[in-house]
C-alpha cells in the first residue's frame, strides 16, 4: 500500500500568512539595536543590501518552487539540481540550525511575559500547544497563523503612527550614512537579513499547497513586500525618534519609540505583540522543520520513521512530534538566545545552496535573471564573513557533524 502523502490545503493567502508569520517575528522588535550600534545611520544603507540579497534568494527559491513543487526547500533544490551532498548539507543546516532557533524564539516569547523562574515552564508549554496546533493539520496552522500576523502588523502600523510626527518634523534621516564604515554596514546587513529570511517557509510547504507552480512564486513575492515596507518604514522612524546612538543603546527599540512619541500607553501592547511575534515565528518555523525533515527522511538522509504521514491530519506527525520534543528537552536544560550563531550560519549556507541551484536551471525553467541569483549567491557568502567568528566557528562545527553524520549512514547504507 502506498503510503499517504500530504495534502494540498493552501491557497496563496494561506502561504503569505505563515511566509509573514516566519518573517515578522520576534527579531523586527530587537534586531534594529544591534544594526544600530554596527553602522549608526548606515543601518538603512544595511537595510538595503539585505533587501537585494534576500530578494535574490526568494527569487531563486520561488523559481526553483515551481519546477519541484515538494517538502524541504533547498534540501530538495539542491539534492535534485547539484547532488546529494549539497542538498544534504542545506537540510542540516536548516533542521539543526532552526531547531535551536525555535528554543531561542520559545525562551523570548516567555521573557516578554513572565518573571525568570516561570520562562522555561512557559516556554516548553508554548512548544507543545503549537505542535499541537500544527499536528491537527495545516488548515489549523495557517489559521492560527493567520490571527497571529494580523495582531501583530496591527501593533506595527501603530508603532509606524507612533513615530510618522517625528520623521515628517525631521525627514528622512540622511546624516552619518557612512561614518562607521562599509564593515560596519555589512554587519548591519548581516543583522538585518535574518528578518526576510522566513520566505523559505512557504517553500518547505511546497507539497501542501494548490497549484504550486503558481501559488508559490506569488505567495513569496507577496509575503516579502510586504516585509519589506514594514521594516523600511520601522528603520526610519525610530531613526528619526530616537536617533542612531539611542537607538544603538536600546533593549526594547519599539517600546522606546512609542513612549519617546508620547504614546506611552501603547508600551504594554508593543511588548505583548512582540511575544506574540515569536509564537508566531515559533508555528511557522517548526511546520518547515517538520517538511524538511520529512524530505530528508523519505531518502534516507535521516531516520525513515520521520517520513511517516498521518493518514487523517496528512502531515509529518512523527518529524513534528520529535521536533517538539527536542524544542522542549532544549528550553528545559539549555539557553540558546544567546548562542544559535551557527543558526545564521546555516541559512545563509541553506540559501546559497537554492541560488546555485537556481543558476543550474535551463532557460525554460528560469523566471529570473540569472545574474539576480548569482548575486544572491555572492551576497551569500558576503553576509558569511561579516558574522562573529564565533559564529562561524559554531556553524564549521555543525555542519562537520552533519558530514560525519551521513558519511556513517552511507557507510551503512552499502553495507
Amino acid at each position: 500500500m502506498t503510503p499517504p502523502s500530504l495534502a494540498r490545503r493552501l491557497g496563496v493567502r494561506d502561504a503569505v500568512v505563515i511566509g509573514l508569520a516566519a518573517m515578522i517575528g520576534a527579531g523586527v522588535f530587537t534586531v534594529f539595536a544591534p544594526a544600530a550600534a554596527a553602522a549608526g545611520g548606515g543601518l538603512v544603507i544595511g537595510l538595503a543590501i539585505a533587501a537585494f540579497v534576500a530578494f535574490a534568494n526568494a527569487s531563486s527559491t520561488a523559481q526553483l518552487a515551481a519546477r519541484y513543487p515538494e517538502s524541504g526547500g533547498a534540501y530538495r533544490y539542491g539534492r535534485e539540481r547539484l547532488g546529494a551532498w549539497p542538498g544534504f548539507l542545506a537540510g542540516w543546516g536548516f533542521v539543526i540550525g532552526k531547531t535551536a532557533s525555535c528554543a531561542a524564539m520559545a525562551m523570548t516569547f516567555a521573557a516578554y511575559l513572565v518573571p525568570s523562574e516561570w520562562q522555561r515552564p512557559l516556554a516548553a508549554a508554548a512548544v507543545i500547544a503549537l505542535a499541537m496546533v500544527n499536528l491537527r493539520g495545516i488548515t489549523r496552522t495557517a489559521r492560527a497563523a493567520t490571527i497571529i500576523v494580523t495582531f501583530v502588523v496591527l501593533v506595527l502600523l501603530v508603532v509606524i503612527a507612533a513615530g510618522t510626527g517625528s520623521l515628517l518634523q525631521r525627514g528622512i534621516p540622511l546624516d552619518g550614512l557612512v561614518d562607521s564604515g562599509w564593515s560596519g554596514i555589512l554587519q548591519s546587513a548581516g543583522l538585518l537579513f535574518f528578518a526576510f529570511a522566513g520566505y523559505a517557509r512557504i517553500a518547505t510547504l511546497g507539497e501542501e499547497v494548490r497549484d504550486p507552480a503558481r501559488t508559490i512564486p506569488r505567495a513569496i513575492s507577496i509575503a516579502f513586500a510586504c516585509a519589506l515596507v514594514l521594516y523600511a518604514l520601522i528603520a526610519l522612524v525610530l531613526l528619526a525618534t530616537l536617533g542612531a546612538p539611542a537607538l544603538a543603546a536600546s533593549t526594547a527599540p519599539l517600546v522606546d519609540l512609542v513612549e519617546a512619541a508620547g504614546w506611552p500607553a501603547v508600551a504594554p501592547v508593543v511588548r505583548l505583540a512582540a511575544a506574540a511575534a515569536a509564537l508566531g515565528a515559533l508555528l511557522a518555523l517548526i511546520a518547515g522543520i517538520g517538511r524538511t525533515a520529512l524530505a530528508m527522511a523519505r531518502d534516507g538522509e535521516l531516520p525513515q520513521q520521520l517520513a511517516s504521514v498521518h493518514p487523517r491530519t496528512r502531515v509529518p506527525h512523527v518529524a513534528e512530534i520529535v521536533v517538539a520534543v527536542v524544542i522542549v528537552a532544549l528550553v528545559l536544560t539549555v539557553d540558546l538566545r544567546e548562542a544559535i550563531g551557527f543558526s545564521s550560519f546555516g541559512v545563509l549556507g541553506y540559501y546559497l545552496v537554492a541560488n546555485l541551484a537556481a543558476l543550474t536551471q535551463p532557460a525554460g525553467e528560469r523566471r529570473v535573471p540569472r545574474a539576480l541569483s548569482a548575486g544572491g549567491a555572492i551576497g551569500c557568502l558576503v553576509l558569511v564573513v561579516t558574522l562573529p567568528s564565533t559564529s562561524i566557528i559554531a556553524g564549521l562545527v555543525v555542519f562537520a557533524v552533519g558530514v560525519g553524520w551521513r558519511l556513517v549512514t552511507v557507510a551503512r547504507r552499502r553495507r
